[in-house]
């Protein structure tokens, strides 16, 4: 078994399409119409044809219960970016307790989308501060490998 993406049904192709890649910078590497492949496995599927699989039951939007989750190598420029753009915000920018960066959107059909600060980069961040990486590790809640791996760092043994 092998996970292969994670389909959203849409209501209007194109709309979508220039969502994700004017916001999120995606590519379009496959369109069959009805089906449009994003870069990072998203695949997007028109209502109509999402409909046929389902039968019966009712689409759902807007709900609250996943999200698509991307991180962002230069958090800063994307946040200046986004305050450009007509998006409707679940929260505006905000830090986790473990240091993370994080805001959180709605794409044109009420499919929430994180955008968060690479991980690596919080380690940096927190190496900038003078924190040590057991200091980090601890923080963050991550293993102390992560952070000398994030530092390009061997660690002691």
């Amino acid at each position: 078994m092998e996970y292969r993406g994670t389909l959203i049904s849409v209501r209007e192709m194109d709309r979508s399409i220039r969502f994700y890649t004017d916001v999120l910078g995606l590519s379009v590497t496959a369109d069959y119409g009805a089906n449009v492949t994003m870069d990072g496995w998203i695949y997007l599927q028109t209502e109509e044809t999402w409909k046929g699989f389902i039968g019966e039951r009712q689409i759902l939007y807007g709900g609250n219960a996943c999200e698509l989750y991307f991180e962002e190598e230069e958090m800063d420029r994307f946040l200046r970016k986004l305050k450009t753009l007509d998006v409707s915000y679940v929260h505006t920018p905000l830090q986790h307790r473990w240091g993370q960066r994080v805001v959180r959107f709605l794409d044109p059909d009420g499919h929430i989308i994180e955008v968060g600060e690479k991980m690596e980069n919080v380690v940096r961040r927190f190496a900038s501060y003078g924190m040590t990486p057991g200091e980090i590790a601890l923080k963050m809640d991550v293993p102390e490998d992560f952070v000398y791996s994030a530092l390009g760092e061997a660690q002691p043994v």
